[in-house]
């Protein structure tokens, strides 16, 4: 059995003209160790897919149908009381982007992280403190910066900082939502590198959710690539990256610049991604697609494994 399982979800946001289809029956599994990628345009359904794991959705959110399953356990069918003592925090945490505004700018940053450690665990003060000081250690902060306030921390150490109150209670699974957002180059490489070193030293699982194909190519054993709520391929991120098959994954990769190569001009995919409110029948990708036939417009792809561990939703792939 899995560590995680997402099975068929469907997330949906309810607004006055209907339901916006973000997730729409996607599955995928992460297993203890590795770490999986959610790539793909703005929109198109990563974030919704952590806040429906963690069931921190909106007000007008919800999980219409599938399952996600944690350790065995349906986390869609526990209560909210469970969910909160045994699977926010001790099981599953989560970075969201935007380090810059994650900490209350009157408050010390050592003291948020003491709170955030006493609230999930039952240890006195002093030991919760010395605690939030080792974490600090973990993540690269000399522990003497224990007690400054946030305005006091560049943006690198904040995202540092709040990577060390994610894993204070040692969740098994650390969901990474763009952790590079807003950050220098240098300073996103040396974040990447502590995840990395987080997840070989404390043997956790990650889900990593960006638009940049580079942090998945560094980070990731596996990626799923979504496009308008749906997985389009899903497999291993050499298989994926050496040798694409679904044309939006093609037109992601081709897409995104390359050092090496000789400069030419980028060659963006044409078009913009569907109205969830109302997605267009058939594979949505049809309409920006070059290589679409008419069974596209009409008959939705499934998601149909190959030899090699990859899974692509293509009608290209049935030829």
């Amino acid at each position: 059995m899995s560590l995680l399982e997402v099975n068929q979800l469907k997330t949906y946001f309810k607004i006055m003209r209907g339901y916006v289809k973000a997730v729409d029956n996607i599955s995928f599994t992460l297993e203890k160790g590795e770490a999986i990628g959610l790539a793909g345009e703005s929109g198109c359904g990563k974030t919704t897919t952590a806040l429906s794991i963690l069931r921190i959705l909106p007000s007008n959110g919800e999980i219409k149908e599938g399952s996600i399953m944690f350790s065995g356990m349906n986390i869609t069918k526990i209560s909210d009381e469970k969910m909160r003592r045994d699977v926010r925090w001790k099981g599953i945490s989560i970075v969201f982007q935007g380090a810059m505004n994650a900490f209350n700018p009157v408050y010390r940053v050592g003291d948020q992280l003491v709170e955030a450690i006493m609230l999930h665990e039952n240890v006195k003060k002093s030991e919760a403190e010395a605690r939030g000081k080792k974490l600090l250690e973990l993540v690269g902060i000399e522990p003497s910066r224990f007690s400054n306030y946030p305005h006091e921390f560049s943006g690198g150490m904040k995202q540092r900082a709040l990577i060390a109150m994610a894993i204070s209670s040692n969740p098994s699974i650390l969901i990474a939502d763009e952790p590079g957002t807003a950050l220098d180059v240098i300073v996103q490489a040396q974040i990447l590198k502590l995840l990395r070193e987080l997840k070989k030293n404390l043997n956790l699982s990650m889900i990593l959710i960006t638009h940049d194909l580079s942090i998945i190519a560094e980070t990731c054993e596996k990626t799923a690539i979504m496009y308008a709520g749906k997985v389009v391929e899903y497999g291993s991120v050499f298989e994926i990256f050496r040798e694409p098959q679904h044309p939006y994954t093609i037109g992601l990769l081709a897409a995104f610049p390359n050092i090496k190569a000789a400069k030419t001009r980028m060659k963006a995919i044409p078009g913009f991604p569907p109205d969830l409110l109302d997605p267009p029948p058939g594979c949505r990708f049809h309409p920006r697609c070059k290589y679409a036939m008419d069974i596209c417009k009409y008959k939705e792809p499934a998601l149909i494994p190959d030899n090699k561990g990859r899974s692509v939703a293509c009608h290209l792939m049935n030829k």
